[in-house]
Formats: C-alpha cells, structure tokens, sequence
C-alpha cells in the first residue's frame, strides 16, 4: 500500500508553496499519496492548526505522516522536529502545532494556566529533532523549510526511513496553554470557544463525555442568549442551536448562519452548561 503524507498549512491557494511542497515529496517518493487536510489556516495561527490537524488525523489510517507548516518561527532557532505516536508520524515546527495530538496521548491535561512551553513526552510518544541535513534539499531557503526540510524528511518517512535517522531523540517538547472546561462554584460547567469553523460554527473545549448522560435538562448560554437542550442536527430549531458536532465537541451554531457573526462571539469565550431547575 502507497504511503499516505497529509498537508496543513497556513500558505493559501493562491501561491504556488503547496505545489512545491508536493512536487519535492514526489521527487522523493513517487507513490506516495498526498491528501490536503487544510491551506487556509490562520496566518501564523498555530492555535488553529493544531485544533485542525488533531480533528483530522484520527480519520487517517495508522502509518500516515502528517507534515504541518504554520511557522512564524521559520528561519530561526526554533527546532524542527518528527513525532511518532502509536498511529502516525509528525513533521513539523517544534512551536506548539502539535499540542492536542500530544494531549490527546497523554494521562494528564496540558496546563491551560501557562505560556507555550516544553513538556517531557510521556511513554508511547518518541520525538527527534530534524538535524542531519543530508536528508535536506540543498539549498535550503532560510524562509521556506516546508519545502526543503519538512517535505524531503517526510517523504523518506512515508518510504521506511526511522525517524532516528534524522536526528538526535528529543525527551520534550513545546505546546501551547490548552484550555479545559472547569465546574463553577454554582455548579455550572464552563468552557470555552476553542475555534471558528468556515461556517461560523463556534466549537469549544466541552466534550460529550463532559457533559451528563441525560442531556434533555440542560441549557447553555454565551454572548448573553440562552440555549434550551442540545440538538442532534443543524437543522434542528430555527435559531441559536447547541449540538456535540463531528469533532466530539459542543457546538454552538445558527440554523443557515454564523454563529460567531450573530452572537459576536469568538475564540476565548465562555460557554455555561448548566441543569434547568426541577431536573
């Protein structure tokens, strides 16, 4: 079976970066199969990126290599590095990009309270950083490492290569301060808006586990509009909706229109999930 390289990056469409990106992959490995996850990322947002490439990759099957390029870092100290989970490989900036694909194996929760910062990886979890240049294109542009160290190094990843061979193993990493929902003193369960899909849907960090089994009761509220119970579809109801989207998240939405336009609402904003009196 032919290697699958996914690509998310910040560059757009309307430049050829991505094209030179896949062109230096197929020079390396001409059978690998490329899949777009996302070019329209924020630019330099590296939030987004990580919530996008974490809802992404657990779709993909287990030996994927996803390369990541959203790096305002590019061209200085910052390290390039490959993280191997369980299930895929990671090339990418050594900025935070991969935050929720590090949560997401770990025990314990990513401080929210902190800065981006370095964490120890925890066991199943192996990281390299990308050091041996014979593996590099030559020369390489100090304002384009996407082209010529992270495509070349994943290429040879989807063709075998360990990721030891293209460094030194790292035992830390950086991540962004993830935010988690926490109980307010009146009970209230209370999170926040984590990102804005292209529909204006507004997602945050609650998840369905997170709220109780019996959800008929409960009511949610953000940007001061009150949401009675939890729909199943989009189509539900003839306003504000909240509804566990395809991410395993709560969402927020407006039946056929934005939520974030209608409510002004947006990243960093507090979403309440609270039990209607009587329940």
């Amino acid at each position: 079976m032919a290697a699958i390289i996914t690509l998310t990056t910040d560059f757009g469409l309307t430049d050829a970066y991505v094209a030179e990106m896949k062109g230096v992959i197929l020079s390396v490995n001409p059978e690998a199969k490329l899949v777009d996850i996302c070019h329209a990322i924020r630019p330099q947002d590296i939030s987004q990126a990580a919530f996008v490439l974490s809802t992404a990759c657990k779709s993909f099957p287990r030996g994927t290599v996803h390369v990541v390029v959203v790096d305002p870092g590019v061209g200085s100290e910052r390290r390039a590095i490959i993280l191997r989970t369980p299930r895929a490989d990671f090339v990418a900036p050594d900025n935070g990009v991969l935050s929720y694909v590090i949560q997401e194996s770990s025990a314990a929760p990513v401080d929210g309270n902190s800065g981006c910062r370095q964490v120890g990886l925890e066991p199943g979890l192996q990281a390299v950083a990308i050091t041996r240049s014979q593996f590099w294109r030559s020369p390489v542009s100090p304002t384009f490492h996407g082209r010529d160290i992270f495509a070349p190094v994943a290429a040879r990843l989807s063709l075998g290569f360990p990721p030891a061979d293209f460094g030194e193993t790292v035992t830390s990493v950086r991540v962004l301060p993830l935010s988690h929902p926490y109980r307010a003193p009146d009970g209230a369960l209370v999170g926040h808006i984590i990102h804005v899909d292209g529909f204006g849907n507004l997602i945050t960090d609650i998840k369905d586990d997170d709220l109780p089994r019996t959800k008929e009761a409960l009511t949610f509220s953000v940007g001061g509009r009150q949401i009675p119970g939890l729909s199943r579809t989009y189509a539900e109801g003839g306003g504000l909706l909240a509804l566990i989207g395809g991410s395993g998240h709560l969402e927020i939405s407006v039946k056929e229109g934005s939520a974030s336009a209608f409510l002004g609402a947006g990243i960093g904003d507090e979403v309440r999930s609270e039990t209607r009196c009587g329940h």
